[in-house]
């Protein structure tokens, strides 16, 4: 990162934007205290200020929301809240900590569970509990890394709603985003950074446009793919099919009830819905890893196998929405990421011989082909940017023999060039005679790619239907009606 200018004002949401790589995350990180600047200036309220830690960031009232966050898994909400911030709130015990979250949680609009396993949470709960965190512990500065990248439209306008309000109450408030409704719609300036330096600096959002927008992140207009179109295709029989599946909630989860749906092969299936209603059961009890209490999964007419190494061997491939909790070993590297799954199974790809250059040479291949920036075969998975990252995801997945594709969320965070990779990827999957089922809380990104979508409400999913006999509206009512 070099030539990074940057300046918040009270009272204000200030969006920074900027590729996946473009620095963005970076300099935040140095607000933050989790990074330290080899050079530069940074002043708080006109003084000068150096964060060694994230501890020193917030005793100056700086808060960051990452895009993976920083919670502890196992623990419930209130003790997460605890173990955060009890010695700089000045708690005595638990039940001062109890009131001083649900007072916050009223102030806030929303309210969560205090004896939630966090582990078992909507990841739109755990973004709420991570606001939450940084707000108990004081935070006046608030930086929120992707906050809609993992909600639905309404939630997304309820989460940019809360940072006005934050802002208006006094506070500061940085959105890091790559959606630009949110910047031309709840921003007071904007600042666009490219390849480590600022591009734009403060900027006046309402002066700004989509167009001008794009053009300083990527360097030039990006060029959109028009949307796929299912007329005049001629799909194939039905690869994926699930009748009457019934599966039980978990601790604070959802139970499935009787779903049944088919995806053809060369079908992209949409499946939209606010999170927590079952998306995340469904995807593993497709997967193999959530037992089933009824109904089946089949796949080219035969009943699936249990295990999800059996499916995996079957064509069965799976893009998790936790990219780095899920679907990578961050500390490992590239090579071994990629090669894993080629050991799994009853007929590894490797079953005597594992040697590194036999790893390194798969890894370079997917380095290649799927253009990971910044990659090399021995990098820590954890050190790429969430683009590439997703990349790297799709490489290993998209390997011969893949005939059912699962992806839930897969571009979650990503920038304006990576969601366009992505998607051109899950199309030319369906063309290739793979069927597709896409399970996202973006609904832009549902009505771009699906043939056929449904939604998905409380454990249930709607009747199927063509994706242009329905509008935003009618999906958005479906959202909330069913039952």
């Amino acid at each position: 990162m070099l030539g990074a200018d940057f300046s918040l004002e009270w009272g204000e949401v200030h969006a920074l934007l900027g590729e996946n790589g473009a620095g963005k995350s970076t300099l935040m990180n140095v607000l933050a205290g989790f990074y330290t600047a080899d050079a530069g200036v940074l002043e708080v309220d006109g003084a000068a200020a150096r964060f060694e830690t994230p501890s020193a960031a917030a005793d100056a009232g700086i808060g960051m929301v990452h895009q993976h966050f920083k919670l502890v898994g196992p623990l419930s909400v209130l003790e997460n809240l605890r173990l955060a911030c009890a010695r700089r709130a000045g708690w005595r015990g638990k039940a001062e900590a109890l009131r001083a979250m649900e007072a916050l949680g009223q102030e806030l609009g929303f309210r969560l569970d205090p004896a939630a396993r966090v582990d078992e949470m909507a990841v739109s709960d755990q973004q709420k509990l991570e606001i939450m965190k940084v707000l108990l512990a004081g935070a006046r500065i608030l930086i929120l890394d992707e906050p809609t990248a993992v909600l639905t439209e309404q939630e997304a306008q309820a989460a940019l709603g809360l940072a006005r309000k934050l802002a208006k109450s006094g506070r500061a408030v940085v959105l890091i985003t790559h959606k630009l409704r949110d910047v031309l719609g709840f921003s007071d300036k904007v600042t666009v950074m490219r390849a480590g330096r600022t591009v734009i600096d403060g900027a006046p959002s309402g002066g700004m446009d989509a167009v001008s927008l794009s053009e300083a992140m990527v360097g030039s207009a990006p060029v959109m793919e028009a949307a796929r179109m299912a007329e005049g295709r001629r799909l194939k029989p039905d690869r994926l099919k699930v009748t009457q599946l019934a599966a039980p909630a978990s601790a604070h989860g959802v139970a499935l009830r009787e779903i049944s749906v088919s995806v053809a092969g060369g079908e992209i299936f949409g499946v939209a819905g606010i999170g927590g209603n079952g998306q995340a059961e469904l995807v593993e009890a497709l997967v193999g890893v959530r037992p089933l209490s009824g109904g089946a999964v089949w796949f080219d007419g035969a009943e699936m196998p249990a295990s999800p190494e059996a499916r995996r061997e079957r064509g069965l491939r799976y893009i998790p929405a936790d990219r780095m909790g899920m679907g990578l070993f961050g500390a490992l590297p590239l090579n071994v990421n990629i090669a894993l799954p080629r050991l799994l199974g009853a007929a590894p790809e490797r079953q005597w011989l594992v040697t590194k250059g036999w790893m390194n040479g798969l890894a370079r291949e997917a380095i290649a082909q799927f253009e990971v920036a910044g990659a090399h075969v021995d990098l820590p998975v954890r050190l790429l940017s969430g683009g590439n990252a997703q990349k790297l995801m799709l490489a290993r997945e998209f390997t011969e023999g893949m005939a059912i594709l699962i992806a839930h969320s897969p571009t979650r965070g990503l920038d304006i060039r990576a969601v366009q990779a992505v998607q051109a990827r899950l199309r030319a999957a369906a063309e290739a005679g793979c069927a597709v089922l896409l399970i996202s809380e973006d609904l832009d990104e549902i009505m771009q790619l699906s043939d056929r979508v449904a939604v998905m409400s409380h454990g249930r999913l709607s009747p199927p239907e063509p994706v242009a006999a329905v509008d935003r509206a009618r999906i958005g009512r479906l959202m909330l009606e069913m039952h």
